[in-house]
């Protein structure tokens, strides 16, 4: 469900707080944060946040592009390897 147009968009107050800060000294680094549900707002434009996936920190570059989108979409917390099927029958020549 999205969030109402009356609140507007959401990100973690620290992390804006980290960004800004960034911002003031001119600073690039990577930033590690776990809030998946903050929008990305132009002011994170050409930082790169290493978002956590539930595993691992995911680094992810923050372009024009991804404003408005949440940073959770740019780190995947699933790995697909393929349908269980197709190993199976390719290995015993069926088809």
């Amino acid at each position: 469900m999205a969030r109402s147009l009356k609140k507007g968009p959401y990100a973690d107050p620290k992390l804006l707080e980290k960004i800004d800060a960034m911002n003031q000294r001119g600073e690039k680094r990577i930033l590690k944060t776990w809030s998946r549900r903050s929008t990305i707002f132009p002011s994170f434009i050409g930082h790169t946040l290493a978002v956590h996936n539930g595993k691992t920190h995911i680094p992810v570059f923050v372009t024009e592009n991804m404003v408005g989108h949440k940073l959770g979409e740019f780190s995947l917390t699933r790995t697909f390897k393929g349908h269980a099927g197709g190993a199976r029958e390719r290995s015993s020549g069926l088809r």
